[in-house]
């Protein structure tokens, strides 16, 4: 199943075609609707389900990453895992794509957090309740859908469902040394988040498209995007990121959920070192790690070749959580008689 990437060009994720055309070709339908989250924001969500006859196998819940959007690459992949049979969700995050808030500032991850549990809830009570759901994330998604598991379901802003598993695609457990800003600034950080926090003052290595899309194309398709405003990272931002990181670094154990890594060898966005601790700490009994040497940090952004690689190699453990899953139902129902 080819990725639609395929059909992309420089200037529209749709190629040649309108959005409507395209999700016709892909036999998938579309909707979507602004929600008003608990501090006064509007937030964009959207939502891709199979049409007929393909049946609704499972759902899949995507989250996006820093100065990521749900409508350009994301989409796309949404499209790919709904062809594959799964109802797909995604939330543009504070300031991000069509949400309300400046322009890529999460000076606090939390609210965030609840955003995407509030709104993917609400989406998986659409559905039976015994269709396995799924969380994908790509960069900061990761750490994001990291702290969704880990939430405490009796929390005020828990999970009122488990999840099946996630997919971790270039998941931010760790900013690379090759991107942090460089000695001193990252020292001081805290004092210049405190006194100006929204300032763009944070210099990194290379631009993420620069380092993180290999393809030239494809890079400029995702500068292309009329949401995407490149900028330096606010103060606030970035300290907000690194504290991420160092909160996850410190509860890989906690991580108890199936999942699947999958992250570019030559990542020099988000270190492939911090993913390879979460696999080996993680509590996880079912846990799949795939490090895919020479490749960089967007996976969507590589060769054709590579891309089906990759995406199908995600496809696949989708498929097998699923019917792993009715196995289990099925054993637990015989065990009860």
């Amino acid at each position: 199943m080819v990725h639609p990437v395929a059909e992309a060009n420089e200037r529209s994720p749709f190629g040649s075609l309108t959005a409507d055309e395209f999700y016709a070709r892909h036999s998938v339908s579309h909707g979507s609707e602004f929600i008003t989250n608990s501090r006064g924001l509007k937030l964009f969500t959207q939502w891709w389900t199979p049409l007929p006859p393909t049946p609704v196998l499972g759902i899949v819940a995507l989250v996006h990453g820093f100065t990521g959007e749900t409508s350009w690459f994301v989409q796309l992949t949404a499209v790919h895992f709904t062809k594959a049979g799964f109802a797909t969700c995604a939330i543009d995050h504070q300031g991000h794509g069509f949400s309300d808030g400046l322009v890529a500032h999460i000076p606090d991850i939390n609210p965030v957090v609840d955003d995407c549990i509030s709104f993917f809830d609400s989406f998986r009570s659409r559905y039976d309740s015994s269709l396995p759901s799924f969380l994908y994330s790509e960069s900061l998604g990761g750490a994001i859908a990291l702290l969704i598991t880990l939430r405490r379901p009796d929390s005020p802003a828990g999970a009122s469902k488990p999840w099946d598993g996630v997919i971790l695609n270039g998941a931010m457990c760790g900013i690379s040394a090759k991107f942090k800003p460089p000695w001193p600034l990252e020292h001081f950080l805290s004092i210049v988040a405190a006194v100006v926090p929204t300032w763009q003052v944070v210099p990194t290595r290379g631009s993420i498209p620069d380092v993180s899309f290999k393809v030239e194309w494809k890079r400029k398709l995702a500068l292309a995007s009329p949401n995407r405003k490149a900028s330096r990272p606010r103060a606030a931002t970035a300290l907000e990121l690194l504290r991420i990181c160092r909160e996850l670094q410190g509860r890989y154990e906690e991580v108890e959920l199936p999942f699947l890594i999958v992250h570019g060898g030559d990542d020099v966005v988000c270190d492939p070192d911090c993913v390879k601790e979460l696999y080996e700490r993680a509590a996880s009994k079912d846990k799949t790690l795939k490090i895919y040497e020479g490749m960089w940090h967007q996976l969507v952004g590589e060769p054709d070749e590579n891309v089906e690689l990759v995406f199908g190699d995600m496809v696949e453990w989708l498929r097998s959580h699923v019917s792993g899953g009715k196995a289990k139902q099925r054993a637990a129902v015989e065990g009860s008689d």
